[in-house]
């Protein structure tokens, strides 16, 4: 009988799951096609000016915000090459640790990161909004990411 239970539970734990996933698919297709054709920005680009324009001074350690994004060392190492070489961000070396590498906004990064968070907004709205009229259970996890912001 508990391992009908426990199969009961993880059939449910999987179905939540996979409706989560959908949503997560859904929205962040909607964003990063609306960013790359408003704004020509990646998604993880979008993100990674975010993160730093919330940073105190500006700054982040490359592996901070690494973690912050979900990227490896090196994913985030290409991506901060895209955003220096557009201008929009830059190295700086750690003043107490010649090791340590900061990723700094510059004033043309903190503009387009401005620019492009009206898109992301409205979009992550609309996403959300869609894919909550496809199901109510859907919807029941989309009300639920809304209340717990």
């Amino acid at each position: 009988m508990s391992s009908q239970v426990e199969a009961t539970n993880v059939s449910a734990d999987a179905t939540a799951w996979n409706r989560m996933l959908l949503v997560h698919a859904h929205v962040e297709n909607r964003l990063s096609a609306a960013l790359q054709r408003r704004h020509g920005l990646g998604l993880s680009e979008y993100r990674a000016l975010s993160f730093l324009d919330q940073a105190d001074n500006d700054e982040l350690r490359m592996q901070e915000l690494a973690d912050k994004l979900g990227l490896n060392q090196s994913s985030v190492t290409r991506l901060v090459g895209r955003l220096n070489a557009a201008e929009f961000t830059y190295r700086d070396l750690c003043p107490d640790d010649k090791r340590g590498v900061y990723t700094v906004i510059t004033g043309a990064g903190r503009d387009r990161y401005q620019q492009a968070r009206a898109t992301y907004d409205e979009t992550l709205t609309a996403a959300l909004d869609d894919i909550a009229a496809t199901d109510p259970a859907i919807a029941a996890v989309v009300a639920t990411l809304r209340e717990t912001a």
